[in-house]
């Protein structure tokens, strides 16, 4: 497991922190990037994603299966109950259940690491994933946040490997295309964009991913 990969969690962590920092009962209802989705919402699918990776990180540390998330209906439940908390509760959730995160993930030895999982999609990955699954979350949904961040703000180098990975989810028959990194990676996440097909054409927009 790479440190750099540690280094975009912790670095997505407190720009997601220092984002929805000043929340309040106002900003906390306003629509996020995300189609049905307030702040509030995004910042309490944040806090449970951190929570669920936890069970991740409990499953490498002890061999015993903890699924991320009982069931799809829960976790949307959790999302649209907890998007209803006040602003200052769901700071202080998403505060816990990421460092609570952090501390699980630096106790795990170096066998641990390597101990096959269970995403939320049912992949079968190594511990070693889980560091890349929670700094997806984190630095994407910053900018979903809409308070001031933008892909443009978050490391190149995080992008390129999110823009490697969304490639190949969404499939060879994506069209070559022009536009910067920041706005490649818009584009392939669903998000606004300014990308143009080679014929200088605009990109059709694709579905959200993540």
């Amino acid at each position: 497991m790479t440190e750099h990969v540690l280094g975009w969690m912790r670095h997505g962590q407190r720009l997601f922190d220092e984002t929805v920092a000043g929340l309040d009962a106002d900003s906390s209802g306003a629509p996020s990037g995300l189609p049905t989705w307030s702040r509030g919402h995004l910042t309490a699918h944040v806090a449970a994603n951190a929570d669920a990776l936890l069970n991740l990180a409990r499953w490498a540390a002890t061999g015993v299966e903890r699924p991320m998330y009982a069931s799809p209906e829960e976790r949307a439940a959790g999302i649209a109950q907890g998007g209803l908390l006040p602003a200052e509760e769901l700071v202080a959730w998403q505060a816990r259940s990421s460092a609570a995160l952090e501390a699980a993930l630096a106790e795990l030895t170096e066998a641990q690491w390597r101990r096959e999982v269970r995403t939320a999609q049912g992949r079968i990955v190594p511990a070693t994933e889980i560091p890349w699954l929670r700094a997806r979350e984190v630095l994407v949904h910053a900018v979903d946040l809409e308070l001031g961040i933008s892909f443009a703000a978050l490391p190149d180098d995080f992008l390129t490997a999110l823009e490697e990975e969304v490639r190949i989810r969404r499939g060879p028959e994506l069209p070559p295309v022009t536009g910067t990194l920041a706005d490649r990676v818009a584009w392939l996440t669903g998000r606004p964009h300014d990308v143009r097909l080679t014929d200088g054409t605009p990109a059709a927009d694709l579905g959200p991913w993540l």
